[in-house]
């Protein structure tokens, strides 16, 4: 057994340090240090090799994964290979066909979007409804919510730092207006706006739990409801408005127009109703 290549706390420890002096964000090492986990508990006490990063692939897609999480997984592992210094234990990812629209089961629409914030405003959520009015109207990832501080809603722009960049984010007035007015009622004078009760920025997790214990009350589907989805419902409505696709994709921070591609995808109704639309069939 080659002990050099076990999965340690300390390997796994000194990857998420690595990790954050890449300045990754915060969901970026979350996931890559979940997938490695996955693959050593997988392993159960065996050797890293190339062979078994193989053989956990071939399992991910017979358990019935989809190919996107099975890459993610595998991108994960792969990085954390390289880190170590295993760069013959990388395996490849699976080869996917461009989509050509996406499954409408996860798409939040409008009205859908529109019940949810009614059904924070009737829970007495205030705070939740105004963080998802607050990404939607935006499109801020989930990450750069600690940048929407009193001092960017007074300006009415937020400068965003992630991933060795930064972009600028205007601030709809609509939106300034509220942020500065649920500041004053909480009393925050500078600083992130969207603290939990102790005073510290709300965590990924906490506002992902948050948005799906909305779910029922709103009568949309699980499937449909994080933030992310937010981000991907400002997308289109910002594209259906100005129909400048490298625009939006400096909005987004996007470094491929490509990446910003998929969000544009439509969905299968839609694209049925295009192919009905050819009037090829007699």
């Amino acid at each position: 057994m080659q002990t050099e290549r076990q999965i340690t706390a300390e390997g796994l420890a000194d990857f998420a340090r690595a990790l954050r002096r890449e300045e990754r964000a915060a969901g970026t090492e979350e996931n890559y240090l979940r997938h490695v986990r996955a693959f050593a508990a997988w392993l159960d006490g065996g050797s890293a090799t190339k062979e078994a990063a193989c053989a956990w692939k071939e399992h991910l897609v017979a358990r019935g994964y989809s190919p996107n999480t099975v890459n993610a997984m595998l991108g994960g592992v792969n990085r954390f290979f390289a880190f170590m210094g295993w760069s013959d234990c990388r395996v490849k990812v699976l080869r996917l066909q461009r989509r050509l629209f996406r499954e409408e089961g996860r798409e939040l629409t409008r009205r859908e979007y529109d019940r949810l914030l009614a059904a924070a405003r009737r829970s007495g959520k205030g705070r939740l409804e105004l963080l998802m009015e607050a990404i939607c109207a935006t499109g801020i990832r989930v990450s750069e919510v600690q940048y929407l501080t009193v001092e960017a809603a007074r300006q009415g722009r937020a400068e965003i730092h992630l991933k060795g960049k930064v972009r600028v984010i205007l601030i709809p007035g609509k939106l300034r207006k509220k942020l500065l007015g649920y500041a004053r009622e909480k009393k925050i004078a500078s600083g992130e706006i969207f603290l939990t009760r102790g005073g510290k920025g709300l965590s990924r997790k906490q506002i992902w739990a948050e948005m799906k214990a909305l779910c029922r009350a709103a009568g949309v589907s699980p499937s449909k409801v994080f933030p992310h989805n937010l981000r991907h419902l400002f997308a289109r409505t910002f594209y259906q408005v100005c129909r400048d696709v490298a625009k939006l994709a400096d909005v987004l921070g996007h470094s491929s127009i490509e990446t910003t591609r998929i969000y544009l995808i439509s969905t299968g109704a839609e694209h049925a109703r295009q192919l009905e639309r050819l009037g090829l069939i007699g």
